[in-house]
């Protein structure tokens, strides 16, 4: 660890690096230092992701020192991060390796600046490389919050008041597309996995809503992946919630009607055993539909739809003041134009 003294007011830098650097005593602003230093490969906020914090204290080292050195001023590292909007920090560390023992001393002097700030809970952002600094972390107070295919979120609540953290992500939502032609057809498919394999059963075209994506657009998407055919999204028609359904997660789904934009079915070779425009009737009498009342209902629907005697909810396009992207509000827009 080598330190950087100032020659007056007598400023105490810390650096992660075992040489011992000569300044001349003429002061200079830190952040001319810390330019000084990026360029000479000593300091590297983007590798250790650090803040710099000043705590004033008088010098006892040695009886020379404290007839010469009034005050000196003690630079330390932190984790850097940001405010959240709820009073909390939010650090995301880059993906360059960091020494265990190194992130738990930062963490510490972190966490007790933070206490003195008064921040409630602290969010760390880890990505998958660094996955060596979740044990320590841990052993710190802090606890899983969720998991992405490349980082892990932790957090930990400061106050010793009850923690009100938000809970993560709570539902997974799905989509069931009934697109009818003219004729009275109903685009049904056979899967060749899930459930439904080898049961004979002829169903919706049915998916997952990826993440970022619109329930509407994502129905057009489904029909296209396992059809071939191209969709234009009309209402949703009806929607589930059921509990406990994917990992112990909630699940809503969605029931959208489209209106077909193409008619040649080309079945998705990976998921669908076969596909075919089947008259609504026909689909509805299956016994397996008949068995179940959820899929009773859900085909009482449709064909009331079809008759022209439900409305269900359109995507109207809208922007909110809080995050100024365009979104979608699903109403009843027949009644409301009305």
């Amino acid at each position: 660890m080598a330190c950087v003294k100032f020659a007056s007011r007598f400023s105490i830098l810390c650096f992660a690096t075992s040489r011992t650097l000569n300044l001349n005593s003429k002061i200079r602003p830190f952040s001319t230092v810390k330019q000084t230093f990026k360029a000479k490969g000593k300091l590297n906020d983007a590798r250790f992701g650090i803040s710099l914090i000043r705590r004033f204290w008088m010098s006892s080292s040695s009886p020379s020192q404290e007839s010469s050195e009034k005050q000196t001023q003690q630079v330390e590292r932190i984790l850097d991060a940001r405010d959240d909007d709820h009073g909390g920090v939010m650090v995301e560390m880059t993906n360059e390796s960091m020494d265990a023992g190194v992130f738990v001393s930062l963490l510490r002097a972190s966490l007790s600046h933070w206490r003195q700030q008064g921040k409630k809970g602290v969010w760390i952002k880890l990505p998958i490389e660094l996955v060596n600094l979740v044990e320590p972390a841990v052993k710190e107070g802090f606890y899983y919050h969720h998991a992405e295919a490349k980082y892990i979120m932790l957090v930990h609540w400061l106050p010793s008041i009850a923690n009100a953290l938000p809970a993560s992500a709570s539902h997974r939502v799905g989509v069931g597309a009934f697109v009818v032609n003219k004729k009275n057809e109903v685009l049904v498919v056979q899967e060749k996995s899930g459930a439904f394999r080898g049961t004979g059963v002829w169903k919706f075209p049915t998916g997952v809503v990826d993440e970022g994506e619109d329930i509407c657009d994502a129905a057009v998407r489904e029909v296209k992946e396992e059809a071939g055919i191209d969709s234009k999204f009309v209402e949703i028609l009806a929607f589930r919630q059921s509990h406990k359904s994917f990992f112990d997660k909630s699940d809503l789904f969605f029931v959208c009607m489209m209106q077909p934009l193409s008619f040649d079915i080309k079945p998705q070779e990976a998921e669908i055993e076969a596909a075919q425009w089947m008259p609504y009737e026909e689909y509805a009498t299956q016994p397996f539909v008949q068995k179940h009342e959820l899929l009773r209902y859900i085909a009482d629907v449709c064909r009331t739809k079809k008759d022209g005697r439900y409305s269900g909810f359109s995507a109207v396009p809208t922007i909110t003041s809080f995050s100024k992207k365009k979104s979608y509000l699903y109403l009843n827009k027949k009644d409301v134009d009305s």
